[in-house]
């Protein structure tokens, strides 16, 4: 995953990609090597969500009224 590509991940791109992961980890067979290869991709995936996720709260969080124009 090429760092300019995951940066324009979508979150449901970004969690469909997360979730093959957690499926390969469960592999008992897998090499340790290609554990901890998924494992860090897992981890950029997973922080490419919180972004996303956090990015959407903040737009909903502008569409608020703020409490003093509910007063």
């Amino acid at each position: 995953m090429a760092k300019d590509q995951s940066s324009e991940l979508s979150y449901e791109a970004a969690k469909s990609q997360l979730d093959e992961i957690v499926t390969r980890l469960e592999d008992k067979d897998l090499p340790l090597d290609d554990m901890v290869t998924l494992w860090e991709q897992g981890e950029k995936l997973a922080a490419i969500c919180e972004e996303r996720l956090a990015g959407a709260k903040a737009r909903l969080e502008a569409l608020r009224p703020s409490q003093s124009e509910e007063d």
